[in-house]
């Protein structure tokens, strides 16, 4: 990456992760008695906003979050972390998205997910960010989302002559998005898709993919109107497809701790450098190394890598 500070615009979900630690879960009817509580802000708006504003990039989150105090602690979160919170924008009948979770003591866990206000984030409220959307120099949009808002948010982007990244986690059965088994065209008409193994299946309705059948997975989704396909495979690295050539870029090696943030640090960072130019394949090394990084930290905004710690791995990997 240069050293200019690009613009980027992330829609995205946003949540407080509510998590309890106790001996064990409570069967029905039974009550357990916990031993440690927190509450911290998390969802893929949050997570991959935080990681593009660690990366030097300025920041603006769209989003939405319930008139109550968990909406209030997500925006001063990320108005600690540098990202502008003008379009993380209330709802004001519903109430902020919840992730529930109970940890026991052999480590095992249990979530209920609450979309709450995630899923009031309606067509309008991207286009009131569509100065926002004009200015920028990329547009990092997350499926987990209703259909509207992530349609309206992909034609804008477009419209502006931006480059769009589209993350289709949770694209089925997203946030308010309805049973359609379908997505729509313009999923497919977005710069860079960034699935995982399994989403990529998924989408391209195969009944499953491995690192073998990545390559013709990816090059499914190119020819339904992607410019570019970047298929993300754990250990096993990530495969670039796109009209002209298919290349495997090897994962980083490290010490696993906990892998919950790390495809969102790999989507903050992919932004980030796309944002200045980088072509594809660099971006997705050091995107690559982002999401290497977040695995070896508990959480989510806690493990987003800064871009000096994001370099220091690449320059450490040349260098071996």
């Amino acid at each position: 990456m240069t050293g200019r500070n690009p613009k980027i615009v992330v829609v995205g979900s946003a949540y407080v992760d509510m998590a309890a630690k106790c001996s064990q879960a409570p069967i029905p009817g039974r009550t357990a008695a916990g031993t440690a509580l927190s509450y911290t802000a998390t969802g893929p708006g949050v997570n991959q906003a935080i990681e593009a504003a660690h990366c030097g990039c300025e920041v603006r989150l769209v989003s939405k979050v319930g008139n109550c105090p968990f909406g209030g602690m997500i925006k001063a979160v990320l108005k600690q972390y540098g990202v502008n919170t003008e379009f993380v924008l209330t709802a004001s009948a519903k109430n902020t998205g919840v992730i529930l979770t109970l940890v026991d003591t052999e480590g095992e866990n249990s979530c209920v997910r609450f979309d709450g206000a995630n899923t009031a984030l309606v067509g309008q409220d991207i286009e009131s960010a569509d100065g926002a959307i004009a200015e920028a120099d990329a547009c990092l949009i997350h499926a987990r989302l209703p259909r509207e808002a992530v349609v309206k948010a992909i034609v804008l982007a477009k419209l502006h002559g931006k480059k769009v990244i589209l993350d289709p986690a949770g694209a089925f059965g997203a946030a308010g998005a309805g049973n359609e088994d379908v997505l729509p065209p313009e999923y497919f008409s977005v710069d860079v898709l960034i699935p995982n193994l399994y989403e990529a299946a998924l989408i391209s309705e195969r009944s499953s993919a491995n690192i073998r059948t990545a390559k013709m997975v990816g090059s499914d989704l190119v020819a339904r109107g992607a410019a570019a396909v970047v298929i993300t495979m754990g250990r096993n690295g990530c495969m670039v497809v796109d009209r002209d050539s298919a290349d495997h870029i090897p994962a980083y090696t490290i010490d696993l701790v906990d892998h919950t943030g790390t495809g969102d640090a790999f989507a903050g960072a992919l932004a980030a450098s796309l944002a200045v130019g980088d072509d594809l394949r660099k971006a997705v090394k050091f995107a690559s190394a982002a999401g290497a990084l977040a695995c070896t930290k508990f959480g989510s905004v806690d493990a987003m890598p800064t871009k000096a710690e994001i370099i220091e791995l690449l320059q450490k990997q040349e260098t071996e």
